[in-house]
């Protein structure tokens, strides 16, 4: 594999979680994103109770993002074999909790929880 293009990439991550599975992250990563666009278009600010709550819910990502990486290429935290690892592997868990954070706060923008409403002071 001398070239790196995005055909490539695409042709990699299905070999690794499957046509189906892949296409489907795909397919709700788009979702989320958009609505998390509708939701700061909507509130024209960002809530900072939310953002909150969604911070706090960063480790849970990147744990899980980390171990469902892990899971799909039947690799183990012992597999690790140099520095190239470890890098691949932050930024799956930096991914992870980005992409937790973002998931939190639209859903919680979404349902409109008590808990944030600022009517709830």
């Amino acid at each position: 594999m001398k070239d790196l293009t995005f055909p490539t990439l695409i042709a990699v991550f299905e070999e690794i979680f499957g046509r189906g599975l892949f296409w489907t992250m795909v397919v709700a990563a788009v979702l989320i994103t958009l609505a998390y666009f509708y939701v700061l278009i909507r509130d024209r600010s960002v809530s900072w109770r939310k953002f909150l709550l969604a911070q706090l819910s960063m480790p849970v990502g990147a744990i899980a993002a980390v171990w469902f990486v892990m899971k799909m290429t039947h690799s183990r935290l012992s597999d690790i074999g140099g520095p190239i690892d470890v890098i691949v592997l932050l930024g799956v868990a930096v991914a992870g909790a980005v992409g937790m954070a973002i998931f939190v706060y639209t859903i919680e923008a979404l349902l409109g929880s008590d808990r944030t409403s600022i009517d709830n002071r």
